[in-house]
């Protein structure tokens, strides 16, 4: 077991846990953005027509206190459109099956899509695929925001692709539609196995009187054109016909009731509580990232029984490799311990990796990384070979992979901890965590560098009053760009959430990661570095 030398009364603790719950502060009114969905105005607008709020809808949807993990609720930060991006995603449990959730916001601009809405719609759907979970679509959308439709049209196909593949696959798709769900929104339904329309609220078109009356000159009303009792009638598109919203979703539970849906994957086994309490994940990170600090600290308070196995512990002590379990489920575990990976590190990393796909164990990392070492001495000791060695493993590991930024990601080490694009089944970040190609001092200095050999190597003098005022600029740049609201908005994580949580929503992951089977073995064994 870990033991832990966290003094939790000390001036540095007390330093840091006040950083970061000034950052929690602010992380929570950014969460509190995406809550308001459209704001006041149109949210009442909503409630005087007599309906339900997309978290409402959710909330009634979701087996009695059962949780929700909500996704990306960051989106589209820092950009021309509402936080949140006009969609609710999530995990949430219905009649004791875990589903994904995706609900339309309609009090911001009508629920209509926009580039934001479309990616965070896309992440859902391949975690619905990837991790076998039912999905449910609550639907109240206009269709795409046309001002953006450059940046849709083309790429949304895919949301009408996946709803085909998750069915192909025999993973279920279910549609309850409570307003409009017109253009190419009529298609989530249409390519739903389950639809459930609201009777006299529920409308679903291709195209609405005004365009039918453009393109053929017909005059029609909503009702005979896309209504719901037309569908269920006539057309045949709606399966049920509710009677209002929430008849609506006592339909759409029954509806996953029906499916006697069961988890594929491992069982998970006795459940123990750390025996270090949660909060004082408050008060590990460092507000400044170039300090280390020590992340058996945080798996203590994470794991069951804050029991670790640590492997080659006197190896590659940059990095901390190990087994434990989280809620009952078997974990090996990789953890940035002084940010920089040498190559002693990577080989241990390659090797643990191929220890966990050979017991079929799924990989929890924890990143606070400053990336790959540079300089002679590294170059010639193989740095290059080593680190492509880890990024190898991690990129053909077929074990389900989780991520936590708690710190600095930078450069290749971003990659080699299995970063977004290394398609980790889950990622969230801490509000501490940072990242980049490097640092912003780093990032300015080269380019510094640069310009001063190209002014030398053309026999112009060198601006040193220009340079500085570019280093400034450069590095106030990256340094906004490399924050987690920043990244998390452009949906490079699913999340930022508060370390404390963090035990809870891995724990809620892993649950649905078992949903789908365990993946078969790969074709190599061990390769010992």
């Amino acid at each position: 077991m870990i033991v832990s030398r966290l003094d939790a009364q000390g001036e540095d603790y007390r330093l840091r846990r006040e950083a970061m719950l000034a950052k929690l502060a602010d992380l929570d009114a950014e969460h509190a953005k995406a809550v308001a969905g459209g704001g006041e105005k149109y949210v009442e607008r909503h409630r005087k027509r007599g309906r339900l709020l997309a978290r409402e809808r959710v909330e009634l949807l979701l087996d009695p206190d059962s949780p929700f993990l909500e996704l990306s609720p960051l989106a589209a930060w820092g950009s021309d459109f509402p936080v949140g991006a006009s969609v609710v995603t999530g995990l949430g449990v219905i009649e004791g099956v875990e589903c994904v959730i995706v609900a339309s916001d309609p009090t911001v601009r009508g629920g209509a899509s926009n580039p934001w809405t479309m990616r965070k719609t896309l992440r859902a759907s391949d975690i619905a695929l990837r991790n076998r979970l039912p999905l449910v679509n609550l639907v109240e959308s206009g269709g795409a925001d046309l001002p953006t439709q450059k940046e849709i049209f083309i790429p949304g196909g895919q949301v009408f692709r996946d709803l085909t593949r998750l069915s192909a696959a025999g993973i279920p798709t279910v549609a309850l539609v409570f307003g409009n769900s017109t253009a190419g929104g009529a298609y989530v339904p249409g390519m739903s196995d389950h639809v459930v329309m609201v009777k006299e609220r529920a409308k679903v078109f291709l195209g609405g009187p005004p365009l039918v009356k453009m393109a053929t000159g017909e005059e029609s009303d909503d009702e005979s054109l896309g209504g719901a009792e037309m569908h269920a009638r006539t057309s045949g598109l709606a399966d049920h016909l509710a009677s209002d919203e929430y008849d609506a979703l006592r339909i759409g539970r029954g509806i996953v009731r029906s499916l006697g849906w069961r988890k594929l994957g491992a069982a998970p086994g006795p459940v123990r509580e750390p025996l270090y309490p949660a909060e004082e994940l408050a008060g590990i990170v460092p507000e400044d990232l170039k300090i280390p600090f020590d992340p058996r600290e945080v798996i203590a308070r994470i794991v069951d029984g804050s029991d670790f196995t640590e492997f080659k512990s006197l190896y590659g002590p940059s990095l901390v490799t190990g087994w434990a379990r989280l809620h009952g489920h078997p974990l090996g575990i990789l953890a940035n311990a002084q940010g920089v990976l040498f190559s002693q590190e990577s080989q241990k990393a390659t090797q643990f990796i191929q220890l966990a796909n050979q017991t079929r164990t799924p990989l929890l990392f924890l990143q606070n990384t400053t990336g790959y070492m540079v300089g002679k001495e590294y170059e010639q000791g193989g740095i290059i070979k080593h680190g492509a060695m880890m990024i190898n493993a991690v990129s053909n590991s077929t074990v389900p992979h989780l991520t936590v930024v708690m710190g600095a990601s930078y450069g290749a080490g971003n990659y080699g901890m299995c970063g977004r694009a290394y398609e980790p089944r889950f990622l969230f970040t801490w509000p501490s965590a940072k990242s980049a190609v490097m640092g912003p001092a780093q990032l300015a200095g080269v380019l510094s560098i640069v310009g001063r050999a190209s002014a030398q190597a053309r026999g112009l003098p060198y601006d040193e009053e220009q340079d500085a005022a570019m280093r400034a600029l450069v590095e106030a740049q990256i340094e906004a760009e490399s924050l987690p609201f920043f990244l998390s908005g452009r949906l490079y994580d699913d999340g930022v959430i508060d370390p404390r949580d963090t035990r809870t929503v891995l724990g809620l992951c892993l649950s649905a990661i078992n949903s789908a089977p365990v993946p078969e073995a790969q074709g190599f064994g061990v390769f010992r570095p």
